[in-house]
């Protein structure tokens, strides 16, 4: 579905990538593991047209496009809610921007504020209630933009184990039950072996796959297994290995 081909991307003399090339399937969860500041976030700002690219191609289903912006919806690792809006005026953002139907809309948002465990909070306000529920808000949003892909750069990595466990499953939520193709930034190992598809190991820059695995069996996955313990220490010797160079 999505093709990334020769992606090329510098900053004066510093080159973030170059000749990057990646695919995710349709319906795919793919995940990017790669160390601080290897370019992980400028290919997400390419990706959507924040950011020109110097070079390469992006290819969404067979056809060449400029970015991803119109295509795709961006869950960042701020919630990024308004505070001065309710949490249904923010999941509503989406639908009054492209002039939607506030009355369908409403119903929708209303129906997944059930579904994601925030029925009752419409009209609280995002200063009043937990990290949790904001980035459950945020999880509205992004679904209220009805796109056929999510990027997803470390959309848990703020809150605590617990809650970031809990809301891995609604993250594995949008790719199940709503569809969607998936491609997340993720700084944490574990979270990668429980969630994804395929995991690209990435370099420091300029950055550039190291390595990928393909995972299978029903998620979210157990991480004693012997499987999943010699990818994740393999993983991090890589990576290690990687940063020391």
């Amino acid at each position: 579905m999505l093709n990334v081909s020769r992606l090329s991307k510098r900053f004066g003399d510093l080159s973030i990538f170059e000749n990057f090339n990646l695919m995710l399937p349709q319906n795919g969860f793919t995940v990017l593991i790669g160390p601080s500041g290897c370019g992980k976030s400028t290919l997400f700002n390419v990706l959507t047209g924040v950011v020109a690219r110097d070079g390469g191609e992006i290819a969404w289903c067979g056809r060449s496009v400029s970015h991803l912006r119109e295509i795709s919806a961006y869950m960042q690792q701020k919630d990024l809610l308004l505070p001065w809006f309710s949490l249904m005026d923010n999941a509503l953002l989406p639908a009054r921007v492209a002039g939607a139907d506030m009355a369908q809309s409403g119903a929708k948002a209303a129906a997944l504020f059930k579904r994601l465990g925030l029925e009752g909070f419409e009209s609280y306000l995002p200063g009043a209630i937990s990290g949790g529920m904001k980035q459950r808000c945020a999880l509205v949003r992004t679904l209220m933009f009805e796109r056929d892909m999510v990027l997803l750069d470390e959309p848990l990595s703020a809150l605590d184990a617990i809650t970031r466990r809990s809301l891995q499953a609604l993250l594995l939520m949008l790719q199940v039950e709503f569809e969607k193709s998936i491609l997340m930034i993720t700084h944490d190992i574990e979270e990668a072996l429980r969630l994804a598809d395929e995991i690209l190991v990435l370099s420091e820059r300029p950055m550039r796959v190291l390595d990928r695995f393909t995972l299978n069996g029903p998620k979210l996955r157990r991480l004693d297994d012997p499987a999943l313990i010699e990818i994740k220490e393999y993983v991090l010797n890589l990576l290690l290995y990687t940063a020391s160079k």
